[in-house]
């Protein structure tokens, strides 16, 4: 038995080109920084924020780049800072 070539054409290699080169890989920022991962506190309503949507739900993992072990320790450290009222549950609508 041969084995068939199968051939690709030309446009559809163009368009497979073109979504790799926008395609940037999105690395966890606590990873590579252990000064960053050690601030990584429910204290640190600043950073936190960084991670909330303007109605303060919590980003995830496949928008904010966050491995999943980091995403588990950052929602669990918004909670915390929740339930003491260093943030806020929901956005206030007027």
């Amino acid at each position: 038995m041969s084995k068939v070539k199968l051939k690709i054409s030309s446009r559809l290699l163009k368009t497979k080109v073109r979504k790799q080169a926008y395609l940037n890989p999105k690395l966890c920022r606590f990873c590579g920084n252990k000064d960053l991962e050690d601030s990584l506190d429910y204290k640190n309503v600043g950073l936190l924020r960084s991670f909330l949507t303007e109605r303060n739900k919590i980003l995830p993992s496949r928008i904010s780049g966050n491995c999943c072990s980091h995403q588990r320790i950052l929602s669990k450290e918004i909670k915390i800072a929740r339930s003491i009222a260093l943030l806020p549950f929901c956005s206030i609508r007027a």
